[in-house]
């Protein structure tokens, strides 16, 4: 019995004695940039930005997925011979942009080994064999996001791959050569070791080989010169009492507290720190409009390229294209030029106009531009190119007048004015966003239809001249849009949508979403083709934007009060008249005098022209203030703005009324 023991004793230390790795990085030890590997002490770089982070031992390494990588060189490298096994803890916030190694050998020419992660939730074992790849490969999100996994990948020269996952089997494969090891290289932790493109991208004229990396948290990194047994990975995968790792579900920005008043602020939206610290911006990139009374906000965002977007009370988000262009000649390898591929924001930016009381205004001006970094249309003799601005004029009433313009001669033939994009948050469905009917439009006449999600439902004789969209968002709050009368509005449905852009910093004009790992925006349309208006040498079309909750006839007649607004009839001659101006909403005048003075007018209200809250703007107002009179008593009713400029103070005006009978408004100056 006595020698029974002893034999048990003897036995249970040499399994333990064979799992001996020769490498290994626990990141325990990391000192000025540079991991300590725990058997030869030496001390491997880190480059970009990482943190420290809780493991499933100790520390780990939380890499950024922009930035991030571990090298090895290949003076402390050891070369394994005939076996081998890495082993590996992983968690991941989102998939890499195309298959990333969690570490590998490889050199230019087709030599070592690699142990891959796949831009759908994959995992390889890859080894150079007879000068190609071969894998050993998963099936399809085998990694789930924000978990700690335990990846194990085994090579036996002339006879097997296989590769675990959570100590299970997950794939096998026979092999009948040797692998190529390279002489000269070096092991790189992180991020692929040559720039490539992202997968599944639409157009690879379109697409920029950039680098890229791992986005998690990494710890005990080990490789063998053995093969590990079945009973022996299962053991090293159950010893760990493995927690959550401290990765958080990612959301798009939202702000913490809601100052409950309308107006503007600039501000510095976080999405999460990975991709936050890859900018070099200060405070207050970014600015936010918020209303009295309503979580609702419409915000320009670097990680919409400053594209802005209507957000709901549940954070439902809305956005929309910008002015893009495509396809000129030598600009055919280029694909899309638009605002979405300056990941960057190198020529896009915003600024705050106007912020008082009864109106916000913001003006943001971007060039459209190729995922190849290239502006469009470039003159050769002066060196400008296509510029866009665009000016939105915000009101308390959660709705902007969008004034898209341009300088003629600059877009080209190839243009696409507007098209409807709604987001979804990261491992958001399109179904949790909108209804089957996900958009309403309509005309100025009232007519009304439903799109539905199902391209069966649809009808093949679809009408183009609608003029009013409401998209039905699952929220209270929906977002909308109205034309002028004119436009030709294009509706479909493409059940996919696109995930380099939003907030993507991969080189690319298109990639399909093929799991929801990372924001995306959904191909829905409508896409419309404005009525295009002509201004000495710019060109411009208007839209009356925002996110309610009206009904299609509330909204239909909130368009009409706009496209054919109550005729306004003027007093004395103190004040000049200078009409209805469409692409701000308003009805402006001008003071005659240097003195203030009292304004006397009428709005014609009526069924074809519905007075809805309403907006004036009085150049030359030259007071601090106004007391307003509806219909010869005062009214509270009413947002007042003073705007101090250079050649005096202006007055803004906005009105909480809806009616469609003829209104008095008198103005007095304070």
């Amino acid at each position: 019995m006595r020698n029974i023991v002893l034999l048990i004793l003897f036995v249970i230390p040499l399994v333990a004695i064979s799992q001996k790795p020769f490498m290994q990085w626990d990141f325990e030890n990391i000192k000025n940039r540079n991991s300590i590997e725990v058997l030869t002490g030496i001390a491997d770089t880190i480059e970009g930005n990482f943190e420290e982070a809780a493991g499933v031992l100790g520390k780990g390494l939380r890499l950024d997925g922009f930035t991030t990588r571990i090298i090895r060189q290949r003076s402390g490298l050891k070369k394994p011979d005939k076996e081998f096994t890495i082993e590996a803890w992983i968690s991941l916030g989102e998939y890499p942009w195309n298959w990333c190694p969690i570490i590998t050998t490889e050199s230019n020419e087709v030599k070592g080994y690699r142990l891959m992660i796949g831009p759908l939730g994959q995992v390889s074992l890859q080894t150079a064999i007879g000068e190609q790849w071969i894998s050993c490969t998963s099936g399809k999100e085998i990694l789930p996001l924000r978990k700690w996994i335990h990846i194990v990948g085994v090579y036996s020269a002339v006879k097997e791959m296989k590769l675990y996952v959570n100590g299970d089997i997950k794939a096998s494969l026979p092999i009948s050569g040797s692998m190529t090891y390279p002489n000269g290289t070096k092991c790189i932790i992180g991020m692929v070791a040559t720039p490539g493109k992202p997968s599944d991208a639409i157009r690879s004229w379109g697409t920029v080989d950039a680098y890229f990396g791992l986005d998690g948290i990494i710890d005990e990194i080990k490789v063998y010169d053995q093969v590990l047994t079945f009973d022996q990975i299962k053991e090293n995968y159950s010893k760990y009492a493995v927690k959550d790792p401290d990765i958080a579900l990612r959301r798009l920005p939202s702000i913490e507290k809601n100052p409950g008043r309308f107006g503007a602020f600039y501000t510095k939206l976080k999405y999460y720190p990975g991709w936050d610290n890859i900018w070099p911006v200060d405070q207050d990139p970014d600015i936010v409009v918020c209303f009295d009374k309503s979580p609702v906000k419409f915000i320009f965002w670097r990680g919409i390229r400053y594209g802005p977007c209507w957000i709901s009370e549940n954070e439902n988000w809305m956005a929309d294209q910008s002015l893009e262009t495509w396809g000129n000649g030598k600009n055919d390898i280029e694909g899309c030029f638009e605002h979405m591929q300056d990941r960057h924001c190198r020529f896009s930016h915003v600024r705050i106009i106007e912020n008082n009381d009864a109106r916000v205004v913001v003006h943001w001006r971007y060039a459209p531009v190729s995922s190849h970094d290239n502006t469009w249309m470039i003159d050769p003799k002066t060196g400008w190119e296509c510029w866009v601005d665009e000016y939105y004029y915000i009101y308390p009433d959660r709705s902007a007048i969008r004034k898209v313009s341009w300088n003629k001669g600059t877009v080209g033939e190839a243009v696409q004015f507007q098209e409807s994009l709604p987001l979804t948050q990261p491992g958001q469905r399109n179904e949790e966003v909108l209804n089957q009917d996900y958009v309403h439009v309509g005309d100025y006449k009232y007519n009304t239809r439903s799109v539905d999600a199902d391209l069966r439902r649809q009808p093949a004789d679809w009408p183009d001249n609608y003029t009013v969209q409401q998209f039905n968002f699952r929220s209270e709050n929906k977002p909308f849009i109205c034309f002028d009368p004119g436009n030709l509005m294009m509706v479909r449905w493409i059940d996919v949508g696109y995930n380099h852009f939003p907030v993507g910093q991969a080189r690319c004009d298109g990639r399909p979403t093929k799991i929801l790992d990372r924001p995306s925006h959904i191909s829905s349309s409508p896409i419309s083709d404005p009525v295009i208006h002509d201004d000495g040498n710019r060109q411009y079309w208007n839209g009356l934007y925002g996110m309610n909750n009206m009904s299609m006839t509330q909204l239909i007649t909130f368009g009409r009060s706009w496209s054919y607004p109550a005729e306004l009839s003027l007093k004395g001659t103190d004040f000049i008249s200078k009409g209805y101006n469409t692409s701000q909403r308003c009805y402006v005048l001008e003071n005659n005098s240097d003195k203030a003075a009292k304004i006397e007018m009428s709005l014609k209200g009526s069924k074809d022209s519905p007075i809805i809250n309403p907006a004036l703007f009085v150049k030359k107002w030259n007071s601090e203030g106004a007391t307003i009179l509806l219909n010869g008593k005062e009214t509270k009713e009413c947002r007042i703005g003073i705007n101090h400029e250079l050649d005096g103070d202006d007055l803004v005006l906005f009105f909480f009324i809806k009616d469609d009978k003829p209104l008095k408004f008198t103005i007095l100056p304070k």
